[in-house]
């Protein structure tokens, strides 16, 4: 059976990871902060949960321990605090602890890493985004994404080690920041307060959270390596999806387009082309 090891657990993508990984065949090994283990008595397949006050302070030896008989690593840790995130120097401290898990993990002998990145790796101004569009960074997050995708395809290749990387898109979904749009959305109009917007216009490609982490999960199991897009294909206007939940309420009336300025950095249409081909996925 085999073994994998999975670090962010207790973030928004990881607990939905987590939950599809615990109805397989697979032996798990969890990495949480201390303090947080008691929550995962009830799954059946973490055959051992390891503590640590902080994962990316972590040495090389540290993880080298950590890792033995270990087969596959799930990397999805990250520094991810909304409207902080994208600018925050915690982007380095994330890309300098993840290549010391990878360093580790060469050398307990791992056989497979799976990361996970974002659609901002990007050059955006493409506006239809497939696994081909050339990767032009402009924050320190997607920087040091960037920089650990790069790194670990040159560097596991020497070694022989599997490595696939998913660019997740637009999520929505359970477990979500209250601060990020939809669970602001459903705030307000359950609280019949307005909801304030700027026009709207910007074509996304939104996920539901679950349906994002399935495709993970699937790559995780599949022979398939490289970078996949975890996306719906499908564009959607930020003023679409506000009237749609609006709609569940009847409440359209709340929802005040214009009323934040616009980000004139932030790219007018954004859609996720997906690469995933998961027929011989091996269970």
């Amino acid at each position: 059976m085999k073994q994998v090891l999975i670090t962010g657990v207790t973030g928004f993508v990881g607990r939905q990871v987590l939950h599809f990984l615990n109805d397989t065949n697979l032996e798990l090994t969890i990495v949480v902060r201390s303090g947080k283990e008691k929550q995962f008595d009830k799954f059946k397949n973490i055959k051992r949960v390891i503590t640590t006050n902080d994962l990316f302070s972590e040495s090389v030896d540290w993880w080298t321990e950590q890792c033995q008989d270990i087969d596959i690593i799930v990397h999805l840790a990250w520094y991810t605090e909304p409207l902080k995130y994208q600018k925050s120097p915690k982007n380095l401290e994330c890309l300098i602890g993840s290549l010391n898990l990878a360093k580790g993990a060469i050398k307990a002998g791992i056989k497979k890493i799976v990361g996970v990145g974002t659609c901002f790796e990007y050059d955006l101004s493409a506006g239809t985004i497939t696994v081909d569009t050339p990767l032009k960074p402009t924050t320190p997050y997607s920087d040091a994404k960037t920089a650990l995708y790069v790194s670990l395809s040159h560097i596991l290749s020497n070694f022989n080690i599997e490595f696939s990387w998913c660019r997740l898109f637009y999520l929505y979904g359970e477990g979500e920041d209250p601060r990020r749009l939809v669970p602001y959305l459903h705030s307000k109009l359950q609280n019949d307060e307005i909801a304030k917007l700027t026009h709207g216009n910007q074509v996304r490609d939104y996920l539901d959270v679950y349906d994002a982490s399935k495709m993970i999960v699937d790559v995780i199991l599949s022979d398939q390596n490289g970078a996949f897009n975890i996306c719906s294909g499908i564009p959607i206007t930020v003023r679409q999806l506000a009237e749609k939940i609006a709609d569940e309420y009847g409440k359209r009336h709340l929802l005040k387009f214009g009323a934040l300025p616009d980000n004139p950095f932030d790219p007018p249409y954004i859609l996720g082309v997906s690469n995933l081909y998961l027929q011989n996925i091996k269970r």
